[in-house]
């Protein structure tokens, strides 16, 4: 029959079926209800097998042979010798960064925060006292107070460029920056009155002192809370026991015995060099681990009870007698002008209670326990560090009583002798002040000390561990392939 679109006949066989090209066109008409070359279904072809599918048949397939298995044993014992080196250098590293926080940030930024707190508030108290002098001040309370000022703008000025990612102490600082000028101002207006014999100058005084006690020394506390918080995160941090990599490096040691055991019982043979190798490096990075990481806690925690809560108490203690004093000097500026809901003299319910604070109730005899000058006579380890705390609970006790005679002398109305009792020379409550503070910055400083001693120790525990883990683990995981290829040879 012929083609009706060309006008030829298809060629036949001798059988007279259709042949070439008409015979495939038809025997492949996949629009007509035919089959895809080679008898291929269209569902199957769709399900084609994955190469992920491909690989685990494969696997499979060569776990059936000694040779193929101990090639899986050989790659995932190099695998977790390397993975338990990487993790203890990651976690080695993260701890030994927070340690170097602790010692180089975040503790010497909450001793900057203290300082900050102690200068204005000094800075206050001086300011009383040069008041009280009046036309007699001296130079010397001018430039203590003029360096109280200096300081605490310094330190605002550090603290802002080292304080990057803490938003509250960032709003602190930004808060003393703005107050700061503003009471300077109020203390020169006070002054200026205060030399032409205006009262007025009194009460610039006092609402300087109110800004100081109201809006200022509360932000700087609050630039110490977070300062303080941010060291105890350090501490946990470098403290925190690193149990991925203990985990891995059990696991890691786990296989490699397993993998002896096994050799052993396949081939009598006792040891295998490579794999006692990786063994031996593993069982040393595991064993540095636990060790320099057990130092490494002891020093800090070292640090810290020796030497970060001392230096917290004291930089407390130093402060309560900063505010106790600038209270013992307003009272006199007031002269009875502020006085509380119970109509008692506003400052000097204010030193009651920072006396209270620092050295326990009472005007004679030890600091109570649970007073700021008590608690750090427990906290100190030596005698170098309790021995000017003793004198400063000793001097605290006299600045009592000199402050009663001033307080008699001030409600017998002899208001100049009780001046002469806080402002006066050698006997005054001045002195007594002054030594209080000098023997509490010198425990200041022997804490200080304690502490970065101790931190420096604890830190250098972890010196070299993580470098030490990579290369040991590299070892390890080259021995374990080489301890397999041994074997391996043996089928060859």
């Amino acid at each position: 029959m012929s083609n009706p679109q060309t006008g030829t006949v298809p060629p036949t066989s001798p059988s007279g079926r259709a042949t070439g090209s008409a015979a495939s066109s038809v025997g492949t008409g996949a629009g007509l209800g035919g089959t895809f070359p080679g008898g291929a279904d269209p569902a199957q072809a769709g399900r084609r097998r994955t190469a992920w599918a491909d690989g685990v048949d494969q696997l499979r397939a060569t776990a059936t042979t000694e040779p193929g298995r101990l090639r899986i044993i050989g790659a995932v014992l190099a695998f977790l010798v390397l993975a338990f080196g990487a993790a203890t250098a990651w976690q080695v590293a993260d701890r030994s960064a927070a340690a170097r926080d602790v010692v180089e940030r975040s503790q010497p930024l909450t001793a900057d925060a203290a300082d900050i707190y102690r200068s204005l508030a000094d800075a206050d108290t001086t300011a009383a006292a040069g008041f009280l002098a009046g036309g007699k001040e001296t130079q010397a309370t001018r430039d203590r107070y003029e360096n109280d000022i200096a300081t605490a703008a310094r330190l605002l000025a550090k603290a802002s460029s080292n304080t990057s990612g803490s938003d509250a102490a960032a709003r602190q600082i930004g808060k003393l920056n703005s107050l700061l000028p503003r009471y300077t101002g109020l203390v020169e207006t006070a002054r200026t009155n205060n030399r032409q014999g205006l009262p007025l100058g009194g009460a610039y005084l006092r609402y300087a002192n109110a800004q100081m006690r109201d809006e200022l020394l509360p932000a700087a506390r609050g630039l110490y809370t977070t300062e303080t918080a941010r060291l105890g995160e350090d501490y946990d941090a470098a403290k925190a026991w690193p149990w991925l990599a203990l985990a891995t490096g059990a696991l890691a040691l786990g296989a490699l015995a397993w993998a002896q055991r096994r050799n052993y019982r396949r081939t009598n043979r006792v040891f295998n060099r490579g794999l006692l190798a990786a063994t031996t490096a593993s069982a040393v990075v595991l064993l540095w681990l636990v060790a320099g990481h057990s130092v490494a806690r002891s020093g800090l925690n070292t640090s810290y009870d020796s030497g970060a809560r001392s230096l917290k108490v004291l930089n407390e203690a130093r402060i309560d007698a900063l505010q106790a004093r600038g209270d013992e000097n307003l009272t006199l500026v007031a002269r009875g002008a502020v006085v509380t809901k119970d109509q008692q003299d506003f400052y000097e319910v204010g030193y009651r209670t920072g006396m209270r604070d620092l050295a326990g109730p009472g005007r004679s005899g030890a600091a109570a326990a649970d007073s700021r000058l008590g608690t750090a006579l427990t906290l100190a380890d030596d005698d170098t560090g309790r021995r000017p705390v003793r004198e400063a609970v000793e001097t605290v006790r006299q600045w009592q009583a000199r402050h009663a005679e001033a307080r008699t002398a001030d409600d017998q109305g002899d208001y100049d002798r009780a001046l002469a009792k806080v402002i006066g020379g050698e006997a005054a409550t001045g002195q007594s002040f002054d030594r209080v503070d000098s023997r509490l910055a010198q425990a200041l400083a022997h804490e200080q000390q304690q502490f970065r001693r101790a931190a420096e120790d604890g830190r250098g525990a972890l010196g070299g561990l993580a470098a030490g883990a990579v290369v040991l683990a590299v070892l390890g995981a080259t021995g374990a392939v080489l301890g397999i290829g041994r074997r391996l040879s043996e089928y060859r």
